[in-house]
C-alpha cells in the first residue's frame, strides 16, 4: 500500500487536534475555597497518601497515552481511504428506456403466480425487475405513464435504483387513462440527451401496456415515426389474458379482459421503428418475452475506468479503543493520576 494512494474524506477533522490544550488553557484550575479545614497535630497519619516516585513517573506516560488516543480518534474521524489501482470497464450495451403503463386496467387480476392470482402490474414488476437486474453494461431508464407520462429515472447504470423505483410504482398515480404517444415522446426526449454524449450506444424503448391510446397530446404513430428518425428502436409488449372466468348472479361466464388492447397499433409502432411486437397472455409468456429481449446484440461503447475505494478508518479506531482500555486499567490503579494529569497553570490557586 503506497502512502500517496491514501486520501482523507474529511481532513478538516484534524483541525481539532489542539482542542484539549485549548480547553486546558481557557479553563483554569480553581481551588474549592469553601472546603472545610481539618486541624491535626501531626501529618504522620497522612504520610501514606503522598505521591511516590513511581506514581510521578507514570503521569507523563498516561498523558502520552491520552494524547495518542485523541490523535487516533481524529484520524478515524477524518476517514482515511485507500485508492486501488484503476480498473478498466468496457461498456458493451444499449440505452434501454422502459415505459410501463400504470392505468386503471393494469389492476386486472388475470395473471397467475403459481396458485396465486396477481394483477398485470404485479406480474410486470416481477419479470421486468429481473430483466433490469440482469442488464449489466446497459443504461436503464424508467418512464411511468397513465393519463400523463412521467420520467421516474433517467438513463443510468444504477440498476438497483431503477428496479426499486419500479417496485414502488402504484396504480393510478399517473391517471387512469393511457397516453402511449406521450410516453414514446418523453422516451425520445430523454434518450436524445444521453445519445448526444455517446452515439455508439443503441437506444431501445420497451413499451408495456394493456390498452389503447386514450389520452395525451401526441399520436402514437406520429411518435413512432419521430423515434425512427432519431434511430430509436421500439419493442412493444401487449399484456393481458385472452379469456377469464367471471362469476355473477347468472352463473359463470367467459370474458375477454384484453378487449381494449390495441394490438394493431402496437404492431405498427414496432414496425415503423424496426422493433417487434410481443403478446404476453400469462406470466410465462411475459418471462419468455424478456428473455428474447435479453438476447439483443449489444454494441460496444466507450470504456469506463474507476478506482476502487477501501475504507481504513476502522484501523485507527480499533487502536484507539485498545489505548482507551489501557488508560481505564491504569486509572483503576490510582485515580490521582488523572486528577493531577495536567500541570497547573502559573497563577492558579492551589
Amino acid at each position: 500500500m503506497n502512502l500517496h494512494e491514501i486520501v482523507w474524506y474529511w481532513p478538516w477533522m484534524l483541525l481539532a487536534l489542539p482542542l484539549p490544550l485549548l480547553l486546558w488553557w481557557l479553563l483554569p484550575v480553581k481551588a474549592n475555597e469553601t472546603m472545610a479545614a481539618l486541624r491535626v497535630p501531626t501529618l504522620q497519619p497522612f504520610s501514606a497518601l503522598g505521591q511516590s516516585s513511581a506514581e510521578l513517573t507514570a503521569r507523563p506516560l498516561l498523558l502520552a497515552l491520552a494524547g495518542l488516543c485523541w490523535l487516533l480518534l481524529l484520524l478515524a474521524a477524518a476517514r482515511p481511504q485507500w485508492l486501488g489501482e484503476a480498473v478498466e470497464l468496457p461498456v458493451q450495451g444499449r440505452d434501454l428506456m422502459l415505459a410501463v403503463d400504470l392505468s386503471g386496467s393494469m389492476a386486472e387480476e388475470d395473471f397467475l403466480d403459481g396458485a396465486k392470482r396477481i394483477n398485470r402490474l404485479q406480474a410486470t414488476k416481477q419479470v421486468a425487475g429481473e430483466f433490469i437486474e440482469a442488464r449489466l453494461g446497459d443504461r436503464i431508464g424508467l418512464i411511468l405513464f397513465g393519463s400523463n407520462a412521467y420520467l421516474q429515472t433517467p438513463l443510468t447504470f444504477d440498476r438497483k435504483t431503477v428496479r426499486l423505483l419500479l417496485e414502488e410504482a402504484a396504480l393510478g398515480i399517473a391517471g387512469d387513462a393511457t397516453a402511449i404517444g406521450d410516453a414514446i415522446g418523453l422516451g425520445i426526449k430523454r434518450i436524445d440527451v444521453v445519445k448526444a454524449q455517446n452515439s455508439a450506444a443503441q437506444p431501445v424503448l420497451i413499451l408495456v401496456t394493456d390498452g389503447a391510446n386514450t389520452a395525451g397530446e401526441v399520436k402514437p404513430l406520429a411518435a413512432a415515426e419521430l423515434a425512427a428518425k432519431h434511430g430509436i428502436r421500439i419493442y412493444t409488449i401487449g399484456i393481458g389474458a385472452d379469456e377469464m372466468l367471471v362469476r355473477s348472479l347468472f352463473g359463470t361466464h367467459r370474458i375477454n379482459p384484453s378487449r381494449d388492447l390495441d394490438e394493431k397499433g402496437l404492431k405498427a409502432i414496432a414496425e415503423i421503428t424496426g422493433g417487434r411486437y410481443f403478446r404476453a397472455r400469462d406470466r410465462e409468456e411475459l418471462l419468455q418475452i424478456y428473455q428474447q429481449l435479453d438476447e439483443l446484440e449489444p454494441i460496444s461503447g466507450d470504456e469506463l475506468s474507476f478506482r476502487p475505494i477501501y475504507e481504513l478508518y476502522h484501523w485507527p479506531l480499533a487502536v484507539a479503543l485498545l489505548v482507551g482500555l489501557l488508560l481505564l486499567w491504569l486509572r483503576g490503579q490510582g485515580s490521582f493520576l488523572l486528577q493531577q494529569g495536567f500541570p497547573q497553570r502559573r497563577g492558579a490557586s492551589r
